[in-house]
């Protein structure tokens, strides 16, 4: 992970959800979604290893709701990708980071 990765967050699901914590990638990809808000997060915006793993395990560890739009994209390697969209309210109590 990059100098000043966030490696943890504790967030609370709204209105009424529970309140988790996620750690490592988990906690990366929640901030890269919080961060992007209606623009959505991209493999080909933000080359990363395992979006959709992460993607997948939010939704199904924390239960959180994310959109998955297909895109079409150009190029030596055409084809298609997923934008990862944020639909779930949450509110972060806390994050922590890796300082190097």
């Amino acid at each position: 992970m990059p100098r000043n990765a966030i490696q943890s967050i504790v967030f609370a699901v709204e209105p009424d959800g529970g309140i988790y914590t996620a750690k490592g990638r988990c906690a990366w990809m929640l901030n890269e979604l919080l961060k992007s808000g209606d623009n959505g997060v991209t493999s080909v915006d933000n080359p990363a290893p395992r979006i959709a793993a992460y993607v997948f395990k939010l939704k199904k560890i924390y239960g959180l709701a994310i959109e998955s739009v297909e895109e079409k994209h150009g190029g030596p390697y055409a084809g298609k990708h997923s934008r990862y969209h944020l639909r779930s309210k949450i509110k972060v109590l806390r994050e922590s980071e890796n300082r190097i």
